[in-house]
C-alpha cells in the first residue's frame, strides 16, 4: 500500500492489466505477512470442498490443493488472471453473484478482495450462502484504517507506469453486522499493524514504520456458518 496515485482503475480493468506481471505467490512483504496470518487460521482442508473467492492468479487455490482438499474452485472476474491459475477448476464470475448452489463448499477463502466489492452485505451473504452449515469463511483485506490514512492499492504495469485500484472502505463494524446478518459467527479477527505485527524489511521501511507506526494495514477474519436450529 502506498499513497494514492491517480487515476483509479476499476478492479476488473486493473487486474486485466496487472495479470501478466502478477505472481501466483506473495510478491511483496505485506502479502507475505498476510498469507502467513491466513495460513495460521486455516481449518483442516483434507477432503474438503474449497472455493478460492476472487482468486487472482490462484495463490490460495494452489495452497489448498497442496493441503489435499478434495475439490478446489478458483473464481475471479478477470479472465486474464484466471489464465494464470494452475490449480482447481476455474470459474469466471462476480464475487457478489456466485454461480453455485447453496452449501456447495466447506471452506471459502478470499485474500485481499473484499475491498473490491461495493456492497459488503451482498458479498458476505453470497460467501455464506455457498457455505455448508458449520463451514468456514476465511478472508483478508486491506484494513479500513489504512484507507482512512490515505493508503491505497497501487501497482506498476510492464512499462513502469503506476496505477491505483478502486478500493471500497468497509468498517470493521460494517463487516461484523454483515456477517451476523448472513448467518456467520466470527471466531477470529486479527490485525497486522505497521511496526508491530508487520515488521518486514523493504526499501523505505524505516521511514514508513516511523510515519505509520501502529496503523493497522491488514485485517484477517475467520467465521463459521451457523448450523440450522
Amino acid at each position: 500500500m502506498t499513497p494514492a496515485a491517480t487515476p483509479a482503475l476499476s478492479a476488473l480493468d486493473a487486474y486485466e492489466l496487472w495479470a501478466e506481471t502478477y505472481a501466483p505467490a506473495p510478491h511483496n512483504p505485506l502479502m507475505a505477512a498476510e498469507q502467513e496470518a491466513m495460513v495460521a487460521l486455516l481449518p483442516d482442508l483434507r477432503g474438503r470442498r474449497v472455493l478460492d473467492l476472487a482468486c487472482g492468479t490462484g495463490r490460495y487455490a494452489s495452497l489448498v490443493a497442496r493441503a489435499h482438499a478434495a475439490h478446489v474452485v478458483a473464481l475471479d472476474l478477470s479472465p486474464a488472471m484466471l489464465r494464470r491459475v494452475a490449480a482447481g477448476a476455474r470459474v469466471q464470475a462476480s464475487m457478489e453473484r456466485l454461480p453455485f448452489a447453496n452449501a456447495s463448499f466447506d471452506v471459502v477463502i478470499s485474500g485481499l478482495a473484499l475491498g473490491h466489492a461495493p456492497d459488503v452485505v451482498r458479498w458476505m451473504h453470497e460467501a455464506a450462502r455457498v457455505l455448508a452449515p458449520g463451514g468456514t469463511l476465511l478472508y483478508s483485506d486491506f484494513h479500513p484504517a489504512a484507507s482512512q490514512r490515505g493508503l491505497s492499492r497501487t501497482f506498476k504495469d510492464r512499462s513502469g507506469r503506476r496505477h491505483t485500484v478502486v478500493q471500497f472502505c468497509h468498517s470493521i463494524e460494517a463487516q461484523r453486522h454483515a456477517a451476523a446478518a448472513a448467518g456467520l459467527t466470527l471466531q477470529f479477527v486479527r490485525e497486522l499493524r505497521a511496526g508491530i505485527e508487520f515488521l518486514e524489511p523493504f526499501p523505505g521501511a524505516q521511514e514508513f514504520y516511523q510515519r505509520q507506526y501502529g496503523t493497522p494495514l491488514v485485517l484477517v477474519v475467520r467465521a463459521t456458518r451457523r448450523e440450522p436450529r
